[in-house]
């Protein structure tokens, strides 16, 4: 069982820039315009050099605290975020809430505010996630159900689809824009490094709900989110899918979310998921 956390008051945001550096600066100017009082502090992980983008950002005046982390060799999504969680706790004990955005994402609104709500309003609830559209506006498919040879099969045929059936919940969602409980990512020890580019988000949702924790969507939260989708058009980013996907369907999370009773169906918004 476990015990409802403090309500919680303060965010930090982790960004990875794999040569993002224009992105993370229009992500990072959006932040600021934000004006939130939860946001203390950016952790930017720059997993190449890129010393113009930081030294422009060191001499930026932030409305929060900027902390530019760069690791000695290039590192996986979910090892990068670990280590900017681990440096968020020394940086003077972590915020209880902690935030994964991806540098290619816009803020329509103030998300962050919607999604820290959200989590206030459900104690068991690990993880919230806003609505993704695409430049036009139209929803993106960033819920989705368990990763199924078949399921894909299926999306490699019509192409991206929407997988859940009205008022029903997630298996997973991806990890372009979530705000997570610090006690909840502590509690499963982060990403599993061993995925260093894709289904780390799918274990992750599979892990938090295993240890009890809830995800749930913030419906007021919205984020502009293009999904690049690179593994169907270059080689390495499909290879890097692939090995995933094996690691994925041969691993303890998987075997247990497969061995769950049918999963029942959850309302947005109002009522959390699963």
């Amino acid at each position: 069982m476990i015990e409802p956390a403090a309500l919680p008051a303060h965010i930090t945001v982790s960004v990875v820039s794999h040569g993002h550096g224009a992105q993370v600066d229009a992500l990072l100017g959006e932040l600021a315009a934000l004006g939130e009082a939860r946001l203390k502090r950016v952790i930017v992980t720059l997993n190449r050099p890129e010393p113009d983008w930081a030294a422009r950002w060191r001499a930026h005046d932030w409305p929060f605290d900027l902390l530019l982390a760069q690791p000695p060799e290039p590192l996986g999504f979910g090892a990068n975020h670990n280590r900017a969680f681990a440096l968020d706790g020394q940086a003077g004990g972590g915020q209880p809430l902690f935030a994964v955005l991806n540098p290619d994402l816009r803020l329509r609104g103030n998300p962050l505010a919607a999604l820290a709500e959200r989590l206030d309003t459900e104690p068991r609830a690990g993880l919230a996630y806003p609505l993704q559209i695409d430049a036009a506006g139209h929803p993106q498919d960033h819920e989705r159900l368990l990763p199924t040879p078949a399921r894909l099969l299926r999306r490699h045929l019509l192409g991206r689809v929407h997988e859940l059936a009205a008022g029903q919940a997630p298996d997973w969602v991806n990890a372009a824009c979530l705000l997570l409980r610090r006690a909840a990512l502590a509690q499963i020890d982060g990403f599993d490094e061993r995925y260093h580019m894709y289904c780390e988000d799918v274990d992750l949702c599979l892990r938090l709900q295993e240890a009890g924790w809830r995800l749930v969507r913030a419906d007021a939260a919205v984020v502009e989110h293009a999904a690049q989708r690179d593994s169907r058009r270059r080689l390495r980013p499909l290879l890097w899918h692939v090995r995933s996907l094996l690691r994925l369907w041969g691993s303890p999370a998987w075997r247990a979310w497969r061995a769950r009773p049918a999963p029942r169906a959850a309302a947005h918004g109002s009522a959390p998921h699963r």
